[in-house]
């Protein structure tokens, strides 16, 4: 837990006197109001529950800190770009549950962007406090990578659209309350032109939820099957066929938040830890030379890439926005995680192989290139930006 706990003096001695002082009140709330059962389990590799996350949220929430990444007019906390930063890779590598992306990063700041101020004054709390769970309606067969392909239509009916069609490989929906989707309303001569933004009360009558159970042996994502259901005209971010807009900006707010520190510290911590108590021809694995220069040359890449993200969210405090940084971030970090995870899984051989063991971890981890837009298309977004 100590290694955890101390903080990277490299990287510390690039922040400013008063980011070091709120890291320091983060570690120190972190390490007294985080419940240790909680704690432990993640630091051991395992997932966390909706229970935990619910858990971590209300903390948060007492704290005025579950909705960090907001503007203060909108119950936010006002962290500066770096403050989040900071407050991600602590809670991260001490343990914490990963707040619901959905709500928090995703479709709440398309709301305070596009949204009307009864959309803000309806959703927004409810998303802050932990008490509405939401899912992304955005890929589906056919339109994944190439999400101006989708085919899921709405028409209007009076005050009402009704939904046609399917979503699939939609984390959580099983446990969510609200999911926001991509749907068309009309077509353009433009594959994008036509979208429209909604958001779906998933206790809809005519929506049905399927599971997909992933080769790790988990029930994660799904498929979302919408059978004439009927949503509120209100419930429309945006003009209708805006929705490619909204659909940009959120994927922006996504991939820019991808890296992931606090979790790559957290599972090459972990990974050290196995090492040195896995043991391989009668001696720790830890011992093996090309096993320390594994650890040592992702410990280097993780350093990299933290100070890329630091570089990054500088120019943000400055209201520098470059269209190269969410992709690149994207790319090194995905390869990242499953970069630690391939090792954990290497150390201990047939011995993760349990369910709930570093394998399952691996093969999970395997979405990382693929979701956000896959890294595919985020070299093509790059190229064109260096390029023309």
């Amino acid at each position: 837990m100590n290694e955890l706990l101390a903080p990277d003096l490299a990287m510390e001695s690039l922040h400013t006197p008063a980011e070091r002082a709120f890291a320091d009140e983060v570690r120190e709330f972190v390490a007294a109001k985080l419940p240790a059962a909680i704690r432990d389990r993640l630091l051991a590799g395992e997932r966390e529950t909706r229970e935990d996350v619910v858990t971590w949220t209300r903390i948060l929430h007492a704290r005025g800190w579950s909705a960090y990444r907001w503007p203060v007019e909108h119950g936010g906390a006002g962290f500066t770009p770096v403050q989040c930063l900071l407050f991600d890779d602590i809670c991260a590598s001490m343990g914490a549950p990963e707040l619901v992306p959905f709500g928090h990063r995703m479709v709440a700041p398309v709301l305070m962007r596009y949204g009307t101020g009864e959309q803000k004054a309806r959703f927004l709390p409810p998303i802050a406090s932990g008490d509405a769970w939401w899912a992304q309606g955005y890929s589906e067969p056919g339109a994944g990578s190439d999400l101006a392909a989708l085919r899921t239509r709405a028409r209007r009916d009076g005050d009402h659209y009704v939904i046609e069609g399917q979503k699939t490989w939609t984390t959580s929906a099983h446990l969510a309350d609200w999911i926001f989707c991509l749907v068309r309303t009309s077509d353009g001569p433009r594959k994008q032109d036509g979208i429209s933004f909604l958001l779906v009360d998933l206790r809809s009558p005519g929506i049905e939820i399927r599971p997909i159970i992933t080769f790790d042996g988990h029930h994660e994502i799904n498929e979302v099957w919408f059978d004439q259901v009927r949503v509120p005209a209100g419930n429309l971010v945006g003009p209708e066929g805006g929705g490619w807009a909204c659909a940009k900006y959120l994927l922006e707010h996504e991939r820019l938040n991808f890296g992931g520190m606090g979790f790559c510290k957290r599972e090459l911590a972990l990974a050290r830890r196995l090492a040195a108590t896995a043991a391989r021809g009668g001696r720790p694995v830890l011992e093996d030379p090309a096993l320390r220069r594994r650890l040592a040359a992702l410990e280097a890449r993780l350093a990299g890439v933290e100070l890329m993200n630091l570089q990054v969210f500088r120019r943000l405090e400055q209201g520098i926005r470059d269209d190269l940084d969410p992709p690149l971030l994207k790319i090194v970090s995905s390869h990242l995680q499953q970069d630690i995870a391939e090792l954990q899984t290497r150390i201990l051989g047939v011995h993760g192989l349990r369910p709930d063991g570093v394998a399952a971890t691996y093969c999970n981890l395997r979405k990382t290139t693929i979701y956000a837009g896959s890294n595919e298309i985020q070299r093509n977004i790059a190229a064109r930006r260096l390029l023309g």
